[in-house]
């Protein structure tokens, strides 16, 4: 079970960011339906949603507890076809798309908004992405916009706004958004003089 060994200023007494386990799925799936009834995310909802929160390309999930219960989670992967935001990122970095990974599956308990929760895991999944040597990147639909101020308020870019096909039959417009660089010695020095 990953734990930090300091507690970050979100983390409290009861309250912890750790790896996903496969035990933890029902909880998660029971939490991403209470989200959906709420918020409508994910906006269609998958046939099969622990496939869809674990999907094969993912390569990390994290869930958030709060006394013992199950209250978020967080996945990160490399970017398929239908993301948006590795291609900007590369573009923009000059770097090619495999050096990003995709923020997804984000999603916190109604309950506990407003406590730190969506951070902590935007905190921990993105420390991932750059422990591995890639760049956090992820798209969310324009009209989420409780998500669009918490990737705004943590400092993340807004790289562009497109059309997203999910289907022959359906096209969606994304926000595309980039963390922010690196805190401390990963960040590069300035050129010049």
């Amino acid at each position: 079970m990953e734990r930090s060994a300091r507690p970050t200023a979100a983390e409290a007494p009861g309250r912890c960011v750790r790896r996903r386990e496969g035990a933890d799925l029902d909880a998660c799936v029971e939490l991403l339906a209470e989200v959906h009834r709420r918020d409508g995310y994910p906006e269609n909802w998958p046939e099969r949603p622990g496939d869809w929160l674990a999907r094969p390309s993912l390569f990390a999930a994290w869930v958030a507890e709060l006394e013992g219960r199950i209250v978020g989670h967080v996945g990160l992967s490399d970017g398929g076809a239908e993301d948006r935001a590795p291609g900007l990122w590369s573009r923009r970095a000059g770097v090619p798309v495999e050096a990003t990974a995709v923020l997804s599956r984000l999603f916190v308990s109604p309950a506990v908004r407003g406590r730190g929760v969506g951070a902590l895991l935007m905190e921990r999944a993105a420390g991932e992405a750059r422990r591995r040597g890639r760049h956090p990147v992820l798209d969310v639909l324009t009209s989420d916009t409780s998500a669009v101020a918490l990737y705004e308020r943590l400092g993340w870019t807004l790289l562009d706004t497109v059309d997203q096909r999910w289907s022959p039959t359906e096209t969606v417009t994304v926000h595309c958004y980039a963390a922010p660089a690196a805190p401390g010695p990963e960040r590069p020095a300035p050129s010049g003089p």
